[in-house]
């Protein structure tokens, strides 16, 4: 079997492939774009090949190496991607130079097979390799529970080459047969398929918000648009998003629909009217634009934002007062009177209200609260002056500290914290004690020079199962900010991982907790622990509570940084970068918080340098 050839010639069968928090974040990088076959199979010049393809080729290998039984050889290829998916410069161009073994992670072999994939458009080791394997049986990987050795097993036992197959075991208890499996593993798989099932239908904020951003600023600059704006959940800031809800306000709808159905992001036009049109994007991302008459815009921007319980709470209040509320307006029940419809504060206002930010409007509260005027001031988007967390080459990033600094600064950063990986991660190239002391060298030196920020010597400790961070207490007594994180043992029992959780938090040095359920949205859910103890112990001990602002992960969830603040916890938002250009998901950090009701004062880096400084000494 030509896999097992492979596997036999390149290393010896051992422990299975695992993948790592760092080789996840490959997967999510690389996967929101095509599939790599498809675009294999349509053919492309050399000019087309791009990062991103050639960070899904490498990644494919990965993992067809590993379902045939290799133990490091994925490894190499998954860190080859991550390395290629976040170059700076397009890959094409350092080839022309010669130099794709300077990439780190890319030695002789990857090399061979980039240079191939670049002059060809395809590669002869991958399609051999896909042909050892039946189709769908990759798509087993990305079941959460499931890796190359027990994916083997499924194959050769049950003949499961899909998710399809898969869930029809699953309901028909044949997993629990499979040797290594049982009635708990089949139960979890049964829920991980429904995850996997939200996967393909919804796509991540981080992803989509930026593709969004950029239609809706091409219609508001648009000389036939009055007004424009986000509607439905990515107005709202919902972690996950399953289409793009944009509202125009113009006299020639017309001429306004045919410019977005003829914008370039379009893959392809589902409708054209002058009411209502719908592009699709890649990812089949559907975004639907609405023109409005701009008398009505308010009234339909609140109808539009949803959500739908909070929509029907507010008709039901409407309703006692002898209105009716619907997307042209608050009007009369009897007659052709309208109450409000141009501005949505004045719908708000008219049903006896405080204006109730998009991104509370969940049914959770907010409409009593907004009535007896306890709705909290929510923390700004320009009020995080700091990020919290975030990774250099000192570990697994992709830029120096300076380039991560330069970008924070013109974003608006008065400081940053380095928090790169300490040894115990060592898949992610962990720092040594040695290289932490070196590293704080470099940040003094940068300091000295740069103007404007500050740079903060922090570091992400792993936080073992004991509940110790995996850094001597001589070298964290030296640093300004750690955070503690749980990065492996996701299968405690509930009370074991509330101990290790609550001995993080009251250790002398650990400032933070880093993400602190170790959810990854659509992926991984989190580990069991007991929320409530643990945001006590935090609030109790003045430990920090991580807003994980990454896409992938957004942890704190909404519904937790409202628990927490609850229990007197305090927030701090990190954006976890491992990429100059993943600094702007601050704003994500601040969108969590504000869907929690948090204010400024709950999370600690709205503070300046000199404040931050003084809450992290005491």
């Amino acid at each position: 079997m030509l896999a097992k050839a492979i596997v036999s010639a390149l290393t010896s069968p051992s422990m299975p492939f695992i993948r790592s928090y760092a080789e996840m974040e490959v997967s999510f990088q690389y996967r929101i774009k095509k599939d790599t076959r498809d675009i294999l199979e349509a053919g492309m010049t050399r000019q087309e090949v791009t990062n991103t393809e050639i960070a899904g080729m490498l990644t494919e290998i990965g993992d067809l190496l590993a379902l045939g039984g290799a133990a490091f050889t994925p490894r190499a290829y998954l860190r080859a991607a991550q390395a290629i998916e976040t170059l700076d410069e397009d890959i094409t161009a350092i080839y022309d130079r010669g130099e794709l073994k300077t990439i780190p992670g890319v030695g002789t072999a990857i090399s061979a097979n980039i240079q191939t994939f670049i002059e060809e458009g395809s590669l002869p080791y991958l399609e051999l390799l896909r042909k050892e394997f039946p189709d769908g049986l990759r798509e087993l990987l990305e079941i959460e529970g499931i890796g190359p050795k027990k994916a083997r097993l499924l194959f050769t036992d049950l003949g499961i080459t899909g998710v399809k197959d898969l869930e029809t075991a699953v309901k028909e208890k044949r997993i629990r047969t499979v040797q290594g499996f049982g009635v708990k593993s089949e139960e979890k798989i049964a829920k991980s398929i429904l995850v996997w099932k939200e996967r393909h239908t919804r796509l991540l904020l981080g992803v989509i918000l930026p593709e969004a951003k950029a239609i809706d600023e091409k219609l508001r600059i648009h000389p036939a648009v009055q007004q424009a704006c986000l509607a439905g959940s990515i107005r709202r800031r919902k972690e996950t998003i399953g289409d793009v809800d944009i509202l125009v306000a113009t006299d020639d709808p017309e001429t306004v629909s045919a410019f977005f159905c003829s914008l370039p992001e379009r893959e392809r036009v589902l409708m054209e009217g002058p009411k209502r049109s719908t592009i699709v994007l890649a990812e089949n991302l559907h975004v639907d634009l609405r023109v409005i008459p701009e008398n009505q815009f308010g009234a339909a921007l609140q109808y539009f934002t949803g959500s739908k319980a909070h929509n029907i709470s507010l008709r039901q209040r409407a309703i006692t007062r002898g209105w009716k509320l619907n997307e042209y307006g608050l009007m009369a029940r009897e007659g052709d009177e309208v109450i409000a419809s141009e501005r949505e504060e004045d719908i708000y206002e008219a049903l006896g209200l405080a204006f109730i930010p998009p991104e509370l409007r969940e049914n959770t509260g907010e409409i009593a609260a907004a009535e007896d005027g306890r709705l909290t001031d929510l923390i700004g988007y320009g009020e995080a002056k700091g990020d919290l967390h975030m990774h250099t080459q000192w570990s697994d990033g992709a830029h120096t500290i300076r380039e991560m600094a330069t970008m924070a600064q013109a974003q608006g950063c008065e400081y940053i914290v380095i928090t790169d990986h300490s040894a115990g991660l060592p898949i992610v190239h962990g720092m040594s004690d040695e290289d932490i002391r070196k590293q704080g060298k470099e940040i003094a030196d940068l300091n000295k020079e740069l103007e404007d920020i500050t740079i903060l010597h922090g570091i992400e400790a792993n936080i073992d199962r004991e509940g110790n961070p995996d850094v001597t207490r001589e070298v964290l007594r030296d640093l300004d900010f750690v955070i503690g994180s749980i990065h492996s043992g996701f299968a405690m029992p509930e009370k074991e991982m509330t101990e290790r959780m609550i001995t993080a938090i009251h250790h002398d040095y650990v400032d933070m907790i880093g993400h602190p359920t170790g959810r990854c949205i659509l992926t991984r859910e989190s580990y069991q622990f007991d929320v409530d103890v643990v945001f006590e112990a935090a609030a109790k001990a003045h430990t920090l509570l991580e807003i994980n602002a990454y896409p992938a992960r957004l942890d704190l969830s909404d519904i937790l940084c409202r628990k927490a603040k609850a229990w007197g916890a305090t927030m701090g938002i990190g954006t976890d970068s491992h990429h100059k250009d993943h600094l702007w998901y601050r704003e994500l950090g601040v969108a969590v918080a504000r869907r929690g009701w948090l204010e400024k004062e709950d999370v600690v880096n709205t503070r300046s340098l000199a404040e931050f400084r003084t809450w992290v000494e005491k």
